[in-house]
This record gives structure tokens, C-alpha cells and sequence, in this order.
């Protein structure tokens, strides 16, 4: 939520949780059930809602987020456009223009400022400004449609000059950084990947050893995680959505045992698919999971120690597992209910909990410091901290002119086989 003072804030509607009427604010009674209020405006759990600076709202805007193309999306997609679209009015409010004023030389303005204004200290790079583009045009398209607004996005798509492309004759939309391509994947041998993991998560140094004092928080849960990305080659918001139960038995004799991927959670996916997860993959798994050493186990013990599970709305008891059918036993006010796993998304998934001789414990697989379900937008920082550190050691050995290479670049590093000579941005391709 971003609550600076004279700018945009971007909250979601979160139905697990009561509604709390400040003093001031009277008594919300008064309204009649606002959740329900806002389920009839096509108001779903984690759907976006934008206020102006002074406190109000403006009704079409929050519209995008209810109908049309954009309400099938998933809450991942929703959130990046809606922090886009409150980057753009809180800079058309200091133009003094609204949103369905805007014209294309104010478009033109904000790519400048955006990306290479020098009085900008948030500049950004041309990836995430293209991510800013392509929600800015998604709503005005759809706005156009609906209410008659101009498009203030540039969509005519030109044709390149021969020395661009090679003569295969590619057409580019013009709004698009130049440095911005569609698709930027680059392969990593695993050498490299596993001393960007040991540098960068592990507190290893480019000389293969561990300072004093190294502490290691949380080292196994990283480690494991981007071992599973490397080995099982899923997306993050797809790895981050693993529930325990769904992992392969430890028993398995294959070298890479199968698991299910759910519907739910595989991007533009309709139905489920087979994947597989290298045997080594398993293993940094069940030590994170090891419930005397792994970190998994200390942070359910920490969260219960604050009885944070027990203060936990709408949470979601799971009392049985189907693995043939892949399917869970959900206690429902209606009582036991089955439910297939194919159809709970990352958001219902942090939710579902087990009662266990020691207190409840959540199903989730990737657990936050404080015992909650970790969501999957929160390992950007995780990966951001790992390439922080990347350069500084690679700076330490190998001078200190590297320091001032500039930030680390954004997302996991193993995408690009040179981490602080081809700063790259990008955790996975969002195409």
C-alpha cells in the first residue's frame, strides 16, 4: 500500500478480514454489509481499489479492475497495474491534468521522466517502464471503449529501418523503450548459477569461503527455492504456490519424480500439468522442512510463540488429503467438504491451514520470517539483497572501482551469465 503523503494509494479488498469503524468514521452498520456492496460491484477477493489523494475515489477507475478483460486476470496482474496506473495519475496530478484529459504529449513527458528525467531519483529502467506502458494502454483501451476517453498510449506500430532488423521486416510499436526487447532469456550453465546462489544467498565470497560472523537466516529456505526454479524450470508465482502436500514422496526412487502443477496456478493455464523435480531439488527441500534444523520449522514455532495463526482471518482448515485425486478435504460450514487442487489459486493457498498435535501449521511449502505464507512478489527483494551482495563482494575482490557499477539489477541473477558485467533486468519473462 503506498500512502505517501499527496499521491495515489493502492489498497485490495481483502473479505477474510473485519471491518474495523474508527471513532470518527461513525458506525459502518449504518451502510449495510460493504462487502457485500462491493461483491455486487464485481468486487473480488484481492481486486484493486485506487483513492485519490484527498480520500475519494473515482468510480471508473476502480471499474477497470471489475469488468472486461482485465477482472479474469490474476491478483499478480492486477497489482502491477494498479501500481502503474497510481504512478501515472499521481504524475498527471502534477501536471495538473486528469486522467481523461490526458493526451499523448503528456504520455511522451512521462516516458521522460519516468526513465531519463535527471530531476527523477526513481528512474527506472526500460523494462519496467514497458510493464507501466502496457497496463497504461490496457486501461485506456478499455476506458476508450466504455467512456469515450482518448488513448494517450501510442499504439501505431512503425516499420524499422534495414540496418535495425536484418531484413526480416519486424514492426515496433514506438511507445516501446528501445531497450525493452520482447523476450530476453538467456541460458546459465549450472557453475555459474551455483556460485550466484553461494555469493548471493549462501554468504559465500569469490574466493570460496564464508566470512566470521556469517549467520545464515533463512539460508536453506533461498537456497531451495532457487535450486527449484533452476531444476524444475517453473515460474516463480508457480513455484512460490506449492503446498507440501504436493510434493513428490521422498521415497521415490526416480532420479526426477513427478509432481502436479495446479491449473490455478500456472499462468493463462486451464487445466493442470506434469512436471519434474530433480532428486537433489527434494533433498534441499525436506532439510528447509527438517522440523529439528530446517528454518521452515522455527518459523512456524516463532509465529505460533506470537499466536499469529490463531489471530489469522479467514483461514481455511484443511482436514485430509486426496493425493490420487489431488484433491483436499476443506471443513466448510457445511461440514467436510472435497475440493481439487487444480482449482485453488496462490491467493487460497496461504490461507489453508492443519490442526497438528502442536498447534496449526499452514500447508504452504515457502514460509516469511514471521511463519506466514510467503507471497511470490516478495522474493523480488529477497533477489534483490542476493545481487546487492553480489556486488559488493565482487567488488572487494576485485577493486573498488566496480562498486560504482550502479544498483543491483532487478530480480534473480541466473537468468544472465554475467551478473555485474550485463545488469540485466527481470525474474522471468512476463510475455
Amino acid at each position: 500500500m503506498d500512502d505517501e503523503p499527496g499521491s495515489w494509494i493502492v489498497d485490495f479488498y481483502d473479505f477474510r478480514r473485519e471491518l474495523i469503524c474508527p471513532v470518527t468514521d461513525g458506525n459502518l452498520s449504518v451502510y449495510g454489509d460493504v462487502h457485500a456492496w462491493a461483491r455486487r460491484n464485481g468486487a473480488r477477493q484481492g481486486t484493486p481499489f485506487l483513492l485519490a489523494p484527498n480520500g475519494t475515489a473515482d468510480a471508473r477507475i476502480n471499474l477497470f479492475f471489475r469488468i472486461g478483460p482485465v477482472a479474469s486476470r490474476r491478483p499478480r496482474t492486477w497489482r502491477r497495474y494498479a501500481f502503474s496506473l497510481a504512478v501515472w495519475l499521481d504524475f498527471l496530478d502534477a501536471y495538473g491534468r486528469r486522467w481523461d484529459e490526458a493526451v499523448p504529449e503528456d504520455f511522451d513527458a512521462f516516458k521522460h521522466w519516468r526513465m531519463t528525467d535527471d530531476r527523477n531519483a526513481g528512474r527506472v529502467r526500460p523494462t519496467s517502464f514497458d510493464a507501466d506502458r502496457s497496463g497504461l494502454n490496457t486501461f485506456y483501451t478499455w476506458a476508450s471503449q466504455r467512456y469515450g476517453v482518448v488513448n494517450p498510449v501510442p499504439t501505431r506500430s512503425v516499420e524499422l529501418a534495414p540496418q535495425e532488423w536484418g531484413g526480416q521486416g519486424p514492426r515496433r510499436d514506438p511507445a516501446r523503450p528501445a531497450g525493452s526487447p520482447r523476450r530476453q532469456v538467456k541460458w546459465l550453465l549450472r557453475t555459474a548459477f551455483e556460485q550466484w546462489r553461494d555469493v548471493g544467498l549462501r554468504g559465500y565470497g569469490f574466493d570460496g569461503r564464508r566470512p566470521e560472523g556469517w549467520r545464515g537466516f533463512n539460508e536453506d529456505r533461498d537456497a531451495a527455492f532457487v535450486d527449484g526454479l533452476y531444476g524444475t524450470g517453473l515460474r516463480l508465482a508457480e513455484w512460490s504456490s506449492v503446498l507440501d502436500i504436493e510434493l513428490p514422496p521422498q521415497a521415490e526412487a526416480s532420479r526426477f519424480p513427478k509432481a502436479w502443477l495446479a491449473a490455478a496456478c500456472i499462468k493463462g493455464g486451464r487445466e493442470g500439468r506434469e512436471y519434474r523435480i530433480p532428486r537433489s531439488v527434494l533433498k534441499a527441500v525436506a532439510s528447509y522442512q527438517d522440523p529439528l534444523e530446517g528454518s521452515r520449522a522455527e518459523a512456524i514455532e516463532r509465529a505460533r510463540r506470537h499466536r499469529r495463526y490463531d489471530r489469522l482471518p479467514g483461514l481455511t482448515l484443511v482436514v485430509g488429503h486426496n493425493r490420487a485425486g489431488r484433491s483436499l478435504y476443506l471443513l466448510t460450514d457445511t461440514g467436510r467438504t472435497a475440493v481439487p487442487l487444480d482449482v485453488l489459486g496462490p491467493e487460497e493457498r496461504l490461507r489453508l491451514f492443519r490442526r497438528t498435535d502442536n498447534g496449526l501449521e499452514p500447508l504452504a511449502l515457502w514460509l516469511g520470517n514471521n511463519g506466514m505464507p510467503k507471497q511470490a512478489h516478495s522474493w523480488e527483494k529477497t533477489f534483490q539483497r542476493a545481487n546487492e551482495r553480489i556486488r559488493r563482494q565482487w567488488a572487494t575482490a576485485h577493486g573498488a572501482g566496480l562498486s560504482s557499477v550502479g544498483p543491483a539489477p532487478y530480480g534473480p541473477a541466473f537468468l544472465r551469465p554475467a551478473l555485474v558485467h550485463d545488469p540485466v533486468s527481470g525474474l522471468e519473462p512476463q510475455g
